[in-house]
């Protein structure tokens, strides 16, 4: 199948919009007329600057309100018809794609409808061009793609196909069995496109919502698995109507576009176990097993209260690197890594961002593989300096320029620490911290939907839907991300990631403050959250407080015994429940740069206490100051 995008999925000129599509690897476009409209120029110059950006033009979109006029308007249509070739001639086009008809004017009948794309069938041949007919989800008389090929399948002219497009085919949640039906001769054209569930009219959930695949929750695989099995391998185009991707960088939002188009060619391939035209050979997504190591940008001036930091929270230096002024820390399967290096990459993140995290090393099965899977979808590789003797982890750019490395245990890369690092002898009793329970990232709102797709495309991860959580500064968007949580190969991966159109919720205030988007929360596990939460307190970390109201209401709403309650209120410690058990998490105050951790005990417990994210946020916002690390105890 061929990738195509059509230009209303990006922002800006439509000369922009071009660039910005040629520059993501597309060899097809489609034309969407308001486009052309505003163009201060001849359709001509647009084939030309296609034609110079390497970019074949499939259509000029949409042709609307055609079929069903009634005699006094139908020559008219007819009329805008021939004008619509010309236009079409002109851009080097030959498709004239055709909505079905809104027009509270249209009549309804499927011969007189099948009779109106016979005649213009006919005109279309005679010009060698080609009609495409296209069932809007909220088309006046015609709105299920099963009446729109029938209509077809009636004019019965070579020239004339259907369109489908997964969104109107979706969202009505139509049979899909009629698409492997149709010869492959006869689909003109294939739109793609991904969305939410919503209960809302389908013409604003289509203007709206729209969203690339992977980002939505409309059964994509089972539209692609009708449509393979007809032998399609024509343009598989997307079109999306999306606020977010209108105000967002038109260059990020088509490259977005074209990796989604590979990961979809490539899901559907394995899950028909069949090769696809226009698939792009790559290895498997595999599991993230485990986050290996988080890496800390850190100044020299500002590592030692870094270091008293992580001493409060238990851990131990255990590794000094052999060449550079990095250094491991650890407790269990946590491990820490501080950068202060004086050049780089971490040096120079450091200068843009402060003191903050700088990369996450994710454990996976096999990181070549990993590797090969991220460059196939496009994804930015990164090359550190390596010295000798040293390992060159893979890496690739992730969320607001931080870096993404691969580490398996099959290579030479599980002896990382080792070959990297000498020990140091220290160890130290820690605090019950277990593993890294999950992470989250703050970006900007237009990003959310960017993250979303590298993550879940680059790995074998599961979403769960999207939730709006109450800050008081505004509602806060989080989505969250998980892969390789059977238990079988480590801790796997959790991630959360947050945005708000609000500037004044505490996530995007670090956007703002931090200068870009980053990793703002870490949560450590631990089995025994009140003797973790009592050791670290005892070592002089300052806890967030939590309102005596909210214990009050936990009394009454809980099973739980007065004494429990009372230990956690000593802690400042929350508690959910779901089916599957209990959770209980505790937050220190929020450090210079924005950073907060949290500690947290899961009992078969799936989520993330959600209820009492408000809670925490309000907590916080009373607060917004940092707190300041514990100076080492004399004596």
């Amino acid at each position: 199948m061929i990738p195509s995008i059509a230009t209303v999925c990006v922002s800006g000129t439509l000369q922009e919009k071009l660039e910005a599509i040629a520059a993501a690897g597309f060899t097809a476009v489609e034309i969407f007329e308001n486009d052309l409209i505003a163009f201060p120029g001849s359709p001509a110059e647009v084939k030309r600057i296609c034609g110079d950006l390497g970019l074949a033009i499939v259509t000029c979109q949409p042709f609307r309100d055609f079929e069903g006029m009634p005699d006094g308007r139908r020559q008219r249509v007819f009329d805008r018809a021939e004008r619509k070739f010309d236009l079409l001639q002109e851009l080097g086009s030959d498709l004239l794609f055709v909505c079905s008809n809104t027009s509270p004017e249209a009549l309804s009948g499927i011969g007189r409808l099948a009779a109106d794309f016979t005649e213009l069938g006919e005109r279309a041949g005679r010009r060698g061009l080609k009609v495409g007919y296209e069932a809007l989800a909220w088309g006046r008389h015609v709105f299920d793609y099963r009446d729109a090929w029938e209509i077809v399948r009636r004019a019965n002219r070579p020239e004339v196909g259907i369109v489908l497009d997964s969104f109107h085919v979706l969202s009505r949640r139509l049979d899909l069995s009629t698409i492997g039906t149709i010869p492959r001769e006869k689909i003109a054209m294939v739109q793609m496109a991904d969305a939410p569930l919503l209960q809302m009219d389908y013409l604003s959930w289509s203007r709206h919502w729209r969203c690339l695949p992977g980002q939505g929750e409309l059964d994509l695989s089972g539209f692609m698995r009708a449509l393979v099995a007809t032998g399609y391998d024509g343009v598989l185009s997307l079109e999306i109507f999306n606020d977010r991707f209108r105000a967002g960088s038109a260059r990020s939002v088509a490259l977005d576009g074209h990796r989604s188009l590979i990961w979809l060619l490539d899901e559907t391939a394995r899950t028909i176990g069949q090769p696809i035209p226009g698939a792009v050979p790559m290895p498997a997504p595999g599991p993230v097993e485990a986050v290996e190591f988080i890496e800390f940008a850190v100044s020299e001036v500002e590592r030692p209260g870094f270091e008293r930091l992580l001493r409060t929270l238990g851990f131990a230096r255990t590794g000094r690197h052999r060449s550079k002024d990095v250094d491991l820390w650890q407790q269990h399967d946590i491990r820490i890594v501080l950068n202060s290096e004086d050049d780089g990459f971490a040096h120079s993140y450091q200068i843009t961002h402060g003191t903050s995290v700088c990369a996450l090393a994710l454990r996976v099965p096999d990181a070549q593989a990993a590797t090969a899977r991220a460059e196939a979808l496009l994804d930015v590789p990164h090359a550190g300096a390596v010295g000798p003797g040293e390992l060159d982890i893979p890496a690739v750019r992730g969320l607001g320029g931080s870096l993404i490395y691969f580490i398996d245990r099959a290579s030479a890369l599980g002896r990382w620490s080792e070959v990297d690092f000498e020990a140091t002898g220290e160890s130290a009793a820690g605090v019950g911290l277990t593993g890294v329970d999950h992470v989250s990232q703050s970006m900007q709102y237009e990003e959310m939907l960017t993250w979303l797709l590298f993550y879940s495309s680059l790995f074998d991860t599961r979403k769960a839907p999207s939730q709006a959580v109450l800050d008081p500064g505004g509602v806060v968007q989080s989505q969250v991300i998980e892969s390789g949580l059977d238990g079988q190969t480590g801790h796997g991966l959790r991630l959360i990631l947050n945005g708000s159109q609000s500037h004044r919720t505490l996530s995007a205030r670090f956007v703002t403050d931090f200068f870009g988007s980053g990793v703002q929360h870490i949560a450590f596990a631990t089995n025994d959250i009140v003797d973790t939460v009592q050791k670290l307190v005892a070592n002089g970390l300052a806890m967030l407080p939590i309102p005596e109201n909210y214990y009050d209401d936990l009394e009454a709403r809980s099973e739980l015994a007065p004494a429990a309650i009372a230990a956690m209120k000593a802690l400042n410690i929350l508690y959910d429940a779901d089916a599957g058990g209990s959770f209980r998490q505790a937050y220190t105050q929020t450090l210079d740069g924005g950073l907060f951790l949290e500690i947290v005990q899961r009992d078969g417990y799936a989520g993330y206490g959600a209820p009492n994210a408000g809670i925490r946020l309000a907590a916080q916002a009373r607060l917004a100051r940092p707190m300041t690390v514990p100076a080492p105890s004399r004596g």
